[in-house]
């Protein structure tokens, strides 16, 4: 496997794969490689030249960890993307540079399961796995890390060797801290993984077709638009209520609405309207009156006139829609929080302020996505993934296309996200409202004490009380720190 130099034609596609154009590498080679050999054999002679790493996956990557001016070296995991069924573990093996929907289509179409994954096919498998990643099947089906069975990765020793481990899920597996690790710590912290292998915790047989969930044969979506036009801080308000008193009292014990996955699009009055996203397992004669159900009650009381539609299509074809995709905005800021409770009305009311602002040109959303259900029920310890009791997941960003204006639209996120979180030192902290924030929405703001005055770390807000282990398999594992990023984990405080 030879490098890609600047020199080389295929240096600028490579370099260029991150979705958001804010952040665009400089590394002095690019490695493609195909096995976990040449893998091996790329972090070997960049560690013996020297020389900072970073690895790539799907490119969603949304700070600069990847592109950062200090990288030297980058490995582009773009093929290896193989998807097998692997008899002698019972699970399946995908490669971790194979982006969601590929992994969708080939595990449907050859074997009728499915990944609680998220919703954008152009998302890698490789950092969105180890970032904890959730999705639409996930209040019914759990994390995706829920489902890890093994992951092979190569690391660095102590003496700048490296070498390809595998570990798993097994308690007795003398890995298994390091398989633990790879549950929710975020990519690029203890090396580079290759692979990953599959298979439900409560499968019990071995035929492929048992061994991850089915999906639905077909998905009813709903979609809700209030134009901002017609919208008054009373409507604005009464959205936010109804939607956080219905996830927040709704009986998870009851399973019509498991399947129910959601996203509250709170959009910034330039983009035009508000929108509420919704679909449900369709297989059930009674998925119409349910879904309508929905919508109405997170639509009651608003006096804005609504436009609501209604469309069935098969699971496949649904994971294959690129619904974040915001065309031209390709610049970006991002933040993120878990919500034990709906935002309050004094939150709500900042929130109007800012989103309704008519002078401001940006597209800021706040996102409130459904969550909880199967996710909490898995301890809190069981995986690195620490926030277990949250009811929504908040994803809070706003988009741009001038490199001039960069500035200006970050500090207004900022600004936005501070004053949201006020009492708390301008960040989520854990307690009765919020339980911290969601390693994949990383947000550099976390670690700069301007931003965040809570006296609270950045890693407590990301890990909670896992991060001391995590720490400890940071200094048996990558012991001269090869592996690192402005939000990585450190062997030592």
């Amino acid at each position: 496997m030879s490098a890609i130099t600047p020199a080389d034609p295929r240096y600028l596609s490579l370099t260029t794969r991150s979705r958001n154009t804010r952040f665009t590498g400089r590394p002095d080679r690019v490695h493609v490689p195909r096995t976990a050999e040449e893998v091996r054999r790329a972090v070997a002679a960049a560690v013996r030249d020297g020389a900072r790493l970073a690895v790539r996956g799907g490119g969603h990557g949304l700070e600069g960890l990847v592109d950062d001016p200090a990288v030297r070296t980058l490995i582009d995991l773009s093929e290896l993307d193989d998807i097998t069924y692997d008899e002698g573990r019972a699970a399946f093996g995908v490669g971790a540079g194979a982006l969601l929907g590929s992994v969708y289509r080939s595990l449907y179409l050859n074997w009728g399961v499915a990944l609680p994954g998220g919703t954008c096919p152009s998302v890698g498998l490789g950092g969105y796995v180890q970032g904890g990643g959730f999705g639409a099947l996930c209040r019914q089906h759990g994390l995706i890390v829920d489902h890890l069975e093994a992951v092979e990765v190569v690391v660095a020793d102590s003496a700048g060797e490296a070498r390809t481990v595998v570990a798993s899920r097994s308690p007795s597996d003398p890995y298994h801290d390091l398989w633990w690790a790879h549950t929710g710590a975020g990519g690029g912290n203890f090396g580079v993984v290759t692979r990953y292998w599959f298979r439900s915790p409560q499968a019990d047989s071995d035929a492929p077709r048992d061994v991850l969930p089915r999906p639905p044969k077909t998905v009813l979506f709903a979609s809700a638009e209030w134009p901002w036009e017609s919208l008054s801080e009373r409507d604005f308000a009464t959205l936010v209520r109804n939607h956080g008193d219905w996830h927040s009292t709704e009986d998870v014990t009851d399973p019509t609405y498991e399947s129910l996955y959601s996203a509250l699009y709170l959009n910034q009055r330039a983009v035009g309207r508000i929108t509420l996203s919704a679909q449900l397992d369709a297989s059930d004669p009674g998925a119409r009156g349910r879904l309508e159900e929905y919508v109405a009650a997170v639509g009651s009381g608003v006096g804005a006139p609504c436009r609501i539609t209604y469309t069935q299509m098969p699971w496949l074809r649904a994971t294959q829609r690129d619904v974040e995709n915001r065309g031209e905005l390709t610049r970006s800021k991002s933040k993120g929080a878990y919500l034990r409770r709906p935002y309050a009305a004094a939150e709500t009311e900042l929130l109007f302020r800012y989103l309704s602002a008519p002078d401001y040109d940006g597209h800021t959303t706040v996102v409130l996505f459904s969550y909880g259900r199967k996710v909490n029920t898995v301890d809190p310890a069981a995986t690195a993934v620490a926030q277990r009791d949250s009811v929504l997941k908040s994803y809070l960003g706003t988009y741009w296309t001038d490199p001039a204006d960069d500035e200006r639209h970050i500090r207004r996120l900022r600004e936005l996200y501070r004053d949201l979180y006020a009492e708390t030192g301008g960040v989520p902290v854990s307690d009765a409202r919020t339980d911290g924030s969601y390693i994949n929405y990383p947000d550099v703001d976390l670690a700069d004490p301007r931003w965040n005055t809570s006296g609270v770390p950045w890693n407590t807000l990301y890990f909670k009380g896992n991060y001391p282990r995590l720490q400890r398999v940071k200094a048996v594992w990558d012991p001269r720190n090869v592996f690192r990023h402005a939000l990585s984990v450190r062997a030592s405080d």
